[in-house]
């Protein structure tokens, strides 16, 4: 408990990737650490992970005990219904007290309404805080993978950290190691085979557990990496539709194209009821296309102690106010990662909000009079 009595978040860490990625693989490594001796592991179901040499002791609570010191799970019914059975179970001392979730989804999975049911519960939202999502990317299947299935582009789209695995089994990685940086430009890219995917590289990534460490808001929004994207010819990689009938001017990436990640910074200091309103509007009018938003920001109330914002969808957490800034970076920056809602527009709308001519602005009087005015279809 801090010293203002609150019970400090239990930090969550969402591993996710397409099937055969080598969850499995990871999870394994992974788990003997130490770093992960006192969490909890969350699994869709036992059948599909290979951690049987890991348990050690079957309990009555449906729990297994690992050789790691981990307790391991299935989700039962409902993710949320798990995590509040656990904490439930962790406050009246029937399980000892874990101080991280590990949750292991099922390859086909889309991310967002995991993330959802991170952010959207009250006493979840409370109790819980998103650490990190890591995505992991078969080397040899994964330009396919992608080309073919939407969840896979969205599991890498949404990723702190990227993690390409099977590295050693094929002779070129640069064709989809460009396509993974132009699809999420702040996604940290580790290699597997090269001992880059370990626990430090990949537990402590988010910017939410201010109780007990200082928030790393420059790993967690990387902002560089979206100006560097867009100055660069990455920029180019999925954004161009010169192909002929109106096809991509690479195949490849014929799903990328509809999701796109970018940054809008300002220095200006912003009064807190048009950023609520900015919020407000577009997730009402675009919400289903936010597919995760995660911001610093310098509010006009407050310069000196900024807010740390993230969500996904409609639902967003409960900001967080830092007590200084983390780095001598005092600019609001937000990030974005979308689908099917154009960059121009949001900034356009962010411009509307600011005052300040821009691209597309959209008028802010008409907007305040019809929010369905901001549906661009």
């Amino acid at each position: 408990m801090t010293a203002s009595g609150r019970i400090p978040p239990v930090p969550v860490t969402l591993i996710t990737g397409f099937l055969g990625a080598g969850k499995t693989t990871l999870l394994n490594r992974l788990l003997k650490d130490p770093a992960l001796s006192d969490s909890i592991v969350i699994v869709n179901e036992f059948g599909e992970i290979g951690l049987d040499h890991l348990f050690i002791e079957a309990r009555d609570d449906g729990m297994i005990l690992m050789a790691s010191g981990c307790l391991c799970c299935t989700i039962r019914g409902d993710l949320v219904d798990t995590l509040d059975d656990l904490m439930k179970k962790r406050d009246t001392g029937k399980i000892s007290e874990f101080q991280r979730i590990v949750i292991e989804t099922t390859g086909l999975a889309d991310p967002a309404p995991i993330l959802q049911s991170l952010l959207a519960h009250p006493y979840l939202a409370a109790r819980y805080a998103l650490d990190g999502v890591v995505t992991l990317v078969d080397a040899v299947n994964g330009a396919t993978t992608l080309d073919e299935h939407i969840e896979a582009v969205k599991q890498a789209a949404v990723a702190d950290r990227l993690v390409l695995t099977k590295t050693d089994l094929v002779t070129d990685i640069s064709v989809l190691c460009a396509r993974l940086a132009a699809l999420n430009p702040s996604a940290q890219l580790l290699d597997a085979f090269s001992g880059e995917a370990e626990a430090a590289q990949l537990i402590g990534i988010g910017a939410f557990d201010v109780t007990s460490k200082a928030p790393n808001v420059a790993g967690w929004l990387n902002a560089e990496a979206y100006h560097d994207h867009h100055h660069g010819h990455a920029h180019d990689h999925i954004d161009h539709h010169d192909g002929p009938e109106g096809q991509h001017a690479h195949d490849v990436n014929r799903h990328d194209a509809r999701i796109r990640a970018f940054c809008l910074t300002t220095d200006d200091a912003i009064p807190s009821s048009a950023f609520e309103l900015f919020l407000s509007l577009l997730r009402s009018a675009h919400g289903e296309k936010l597919l995760r938003m995660k911001a610093i920001v310098k509010l006009a109330e407050t310069p000196e102690r900024p807010i740390i914002l993230h969500g996904v969808q409609h639902v967003f957490h409960p900001p967080v106010t830092l007590s200084a800034w983390p780095d001598q970076d005092h600019r609001t920056r937000m990030v974005f990662i979308t689908k099917d809602l154009d960059e121009r527009f949001v900034e356009g709308l962010w411009n509307a909000f600011l005052g300040r001519p821009g691209i597309d602005t959209p008028d802010r009087s008409a907007m305040l009079d019809n929010p369905l005015s901001l549906r661009r279809e």
